[in-house]
């Protein structure tokens, strides 16, 4: 999948779907995800280098989701989804 802003609108746009069942892992915090198609405003690290979201609590859709797809997911490395 491509990373510019006409992904990030499609990734808007479908993210009221349901993630995917066969999505397995979760978060390491790795960041990458907050950076597309450009860093998110919200983006932080703590000293450890771990992400974290000033807005958590009312992150976008998008971004609670993110992978919802294999299809969708371009952050691969770092990341800790995957599919079965």
């Amino acid at each position: 999948m491509r990373n510019d802003w006409i992904a990030k609108v499609i990734r808007t746009m479908t993210s009221p779907l349901p993630v995917s069942d066969s999505r397995v892992g979760e978060c390491r915090r790795c960041g990458e995800c907050c950076k597309l198609p450009t860093k998110c405003a919200f983006l932080r690290y703590d000293e450890q280098g771990l992400a974290s979201c000033a807005i958590h609590k009312v992150r976008p859709l998008n971004c609670r989701k993110y992978p919802r797809t294999d299809r969708e997911h371009i952050t691969k490395e770092g990341c800790g989804y995957g599919w079965n």
